[in-house]
């Protein structure tokens, strides 16, 4: 089992001091949304939302902690799914933090629901929702179910488990969803971005070779002020995973306004050229990832480039393929987590030069070697800034087997 303590593994740079808390909540394994959303409560309350399971019973939740730790409110009691081992039930905070948004049902038939805190009045629709935007509704989503039915996690391509056939792309894409008053709606279908797709002509060419391919868009991104939103298009989930269907990768980030009058192919990772795990840069004009190395395209490299497509920069050869932010109090400072030997590490570093700055090194897996897919035997750290850039949260697995989120306190 891993034996790894957080506080014994804490190395110190020249450059940085970092302190370390953790936030346990009793019997319950805990994990944050994602590194791509912000717990903390926007209105600088201190309040965090992360997601909490029963392992007895297999039930979610949605839990409150204040900014001491100490729960305030918990709701939203459902089964967990797969997804829910990596990204809790998608909560996430109203831009006026009167509202926490998040999932439930499965991925065939997932549901979204909106919470009043102060009444306890929740509204639910049918649909996926990986955040509420930082400038509110409407919210822009996609099928997350569908990720799974083409592999993701458990490396098994299984189509009955997607909401949507994936050839059946006038059906699947973008959705537009609000909850006052309800609706949603298809704006942007993954037939309509195949045909803006810059190489259409050679996608379409190999979608008639043996099952063709799996597209789909997936994985909407929103920009701090939330004027603008990224989304990947593709199928490298199951062209990494799922080899028996012989689909060559194809992975792209777009960018769009949130009126969807302007699109943009931003990071291009498809046959052969490397990348994942692009977001935006507090600057809401350039995003951050591991993309393509400059000397070896199939080789990753920490980089950003502009929402345009312009402007592509290697930051250094770090190669994880983590999960990069900058912090929005310090533009040089960039975060991100990988694997490392039997633990795994939160590290920082220079934007301008590469430097790493320093590293804090957290369990996140039990046993000997990491088990693969989604289950309660491993994070991923996700580390995610707050609005003031002086802290963050990570996920983390101690011996004891319940998750807890890690509170990485920065100054520079």
């Amino acid at each position: 089992m891993n034996q790894h303590k957080p506080e014994d593994l804490l190395e110190f740079a020249d450059a940085m001091q970092l302190k370390l808390r953790e936030f346990p909540v009793k019997d319950r394994w805990c994990v944050l949304a994602y590194y791509s959303l912000c717990p903390y409560a926007p209105d600088g309350s201190g309040r965090i939302v992360i997601a909490g399971a029963d392992l007895k019973t297999q039930t979610g939740e949605v839990i409150i902690l204040s900014r001491d730790g100490e729960v305030l409110d918990r709701f939203g009691e459902a089964p967990v799914t797969p997804g829910f081992w990596h990204t809790g039930l998608w909560q996430s905070w109203s831009p006026d933090a009167k509202y926490v948004y998040y999932q439930s049902g499965t991925h065939q038939h997932p549901e979204v629901h909106r919470r009043e805190l102060a009444t306890g009045e929740t509204l639910r629709m049918e649909g996926d929702l990986e955040g509420c935007p930082p400038s509110g509704e409407p919210a822009i989503s996609c099928e997350h179910g569908m990720l799974y039915a083409a592999g993701y996690g458990s490396g098994v391509y299984d189509e009955s488990l997607s909401p949507i056939p994936f050839r059946e792309r006038e059906r699947h894409g973008l959705w537009k969803m609000r909850f006052d008053p309800p609706s949603r709606e298809l704006v942007l279908s993954t037939e309509e971005i195949l045909r803006q797709h810059p190489d259409a002509a050679r996608l379409r060419e190999f979608d008639t070779q043996n099952e063709g391919l799996t597209l789909m868009a997936y994985c909407v991104r929103w920009s701090p002020d939330g004027s603008r939103f990224l989304f990947h298009f593709g199928n490298h989930t199951v062209a990494d995973k799922v080899k028996s269907r012989k689909e060559p990768r194809v992975g792209c980030v777009f960018t769009a306004d949130r009126d969807l009058k302007e699109l943009h192919m931003a990071m291009d990772m498809s046959f052969g050229r490397s990348g994942v795990h692009w977001s935006w840069q507090p600057d809401n004009e350039h995003l951050v990832g591991y993309g393509p190395h400059p000397d070896d395209p199939g080789r990753r490299c920490l980089a950003e480039v502009k929402y345009d497509g312009t402007g592509y920069r290697k930051i250094n050869d770090h190669r994880s393929g983590g999960h990069p932010s900058v912090c929005p109090a310090d533009f040089d400072l960039v975060v991100t987590d990988e694997n490392s030997g039997d633990t795994g590490s939160v590290i920082f570093f220079s934007k301008k030069t590469g430097e790493e700055l320093g590293r804090v090194a957290l369990p996140k897996f039990i046993g000997d070697k990491e088990p693969p897919g989604r289950n309660p035997l491993r994070v991923c750290h996700h580390p995610v800034f707050n609005q003031a850039g002086d802290r963050l949260l990570c996920n983390t697995l101690p011996e004891n087997g319940l998750a807890t989120l890690c509170e990485i306190q920065v100054e520079r």
